[in-house]
């Protein structure tokens, strides 16, 4: 056995992390029914007025105000009907003193008409005519030309995150496409002689990779293109093999092989194409949780066992990964609530102990670093810092909520 040189505290290993993320400098064009969740690489400036001309906010008549003046029910003003106004369509007359148009929500205003009256306001007492029950300001239920983006105004800058509105705003200026920044490429592998791939033949002694799956998925979750691979086999010149059929990722995640056995080779094999950062962290689960460079490569060695890996992921590799994506950082929710049953945990580890949602209580769910469902029928994660070495029962904790 090769025991760890030494374990770093957690908040020792986020520095490191953070102090390695190169954002990603790459831009790509992505069409606007694709770019919801991308990252700006270019401000975008409007080159029309939205709207691009006065349109009504309300189906009613166009008039001119003046002409309202005075009306109620009781002495309503009667004005002549000269046209019926639809959205896409504009009117060829002009509404000039004593005369209105009928018109429909977001339909053009015609020429001299400078209000509209809704119709709950008015009433057809002929096919010519109509009469105004309520006075009416200039400018009322009109929607001035460039009164929501004005041409020149900045619509997005470079940096923003791609919202539905920010892509609504796009789809207003009429740009079809927006420059973004690429997702950065994850390749990502499981390591070892025993993992085989779902839906084959499962031999005896062999498991089936799990770690591969649950690692693309949290990339895609947080901004990256996975990249998966099928699992290396347990030499160093498999590993390395397999960490130079990596070399145009953005960002390497193997799983497996970081530990201390003497098959455990990741260590190895970083030896020689990398340089080690941290090899060793004083968390539970996830110990032997790796960050090395590979050629210049971030590179992440996560432990073997599902849990270990799947936790580490969310903990230290989704804020790395976002951070290399030019994400915002991720904030789950959090919820406050009573522990249902006293936890132990081991002194100086940082403990992420996971924890199922029972009508309003925590109760705890970790079995084992090695068994998936202390995720899957997990809820979210307590933390125990590394100088508490109890938490009792009825105790209010914070769970994050994955």
């Amino acid at each position: 056995m090769r025991p760890f040189a030494s374990t770093i505290p957690l908040e020792e290993a986020r520095r490191r992390l953070d102090a390695a993320v190169r954002p990603i400098a790459r831009v790509e064009r992505a069409r606007l029914e694709e770019a919801a969740g991308r990252v700006v690489a270019a401000g975008v400036v409007s080159p029309i007025d939205v709207p691009p001309f006065a349109r009504s906010a309300m189906d009613g008549y166009a008039i001119v105000a003046s002409d309202s003046r005075g009306a109620s029910r009781e002495t309503p003003a009667r004005l002549r009907l000269l046209d019926r106004i639809f959205t896409g369509r504009l009117s060829t007359r002009t509404v000039a003193a004593g005369a209105c148009a009928e018109i429909a929500t977001g339909a053009p205003l015609p020429a001299g008409a400078d209000a509209v009256v809704m119709v709950e306001d008015t009433a057809r007492p002929n096919e010519r005519e109509v009469e105004i029950f309520a006075e009416a300001r200039a400018g009322q239920n009109v929607g001035r030309r460039g009164g929501d983006i004005a041409a020149g105004d900045r619509v997005i800058d470079a940096g923003d995150l791609l919202t539905p509105s920010r892509v609504g705003a796009l789809a207003a200026v009429g740009c079809a496409e927006a420059e973004v920044f690429a997702r950065p490429r994850v390749a990502i592998l499981s390591t070892g002689n025993e993992v085989i791939e779902p839906g084959e033949p499962l031999p005896p002694g062999h498991i089936y990779d799990v770690n591969r799956f649950t690692l693309a998925a949290i990339a895609a979750a947080h901004g990256g293109a996975p990249e998966s691979r099928r699992a290396a086999e347990d030499t160093v010149e498999a590993l390395v093999a397999a960490l130079d059929a990596c070399a145009a990722a953005d960002l390497i995640v193997f799983s497996g092989g970081s530990s201390v056995g003497e098959r455990d080779l990741v260590v190895d094999a970083i030896a020689a194409r990398g340089e080690m950062i941290f090899h060793g962290i004083a968390v539970r689960p996830g110990k032997p949780t790796a960050f090395a460079t590979v050629r210049g490569t971030p590179f992440f060695g996560m432990p073997g066992n599902p849990t270990s890996c799947l936790s580490n992921a969310y903990i230290l590799l989704v804020p790395f990964l976002r951070a290399l994506a030019r994400l915002p950082p991720h904030t789950p929710r959090t919820v406050r609530v009573p522990l249902g049953r006293r936890i132990a945990s081991a002194v100086n580890r940082h403990q992420f102990y996971t924890v199922a949602l029972r009508d309003g209580v925590a109760q705890p769910a970790f079995k084992g670093s090695g068994d998936i469902t202390s995720l899957s029928r997990a809820d979210g994660y307590i933390e125990i810092p590394a100088d508490q070495s109890v938490v009792e029962e009825g105790t209010t904790v914070t769970v994050t909520l994955f």
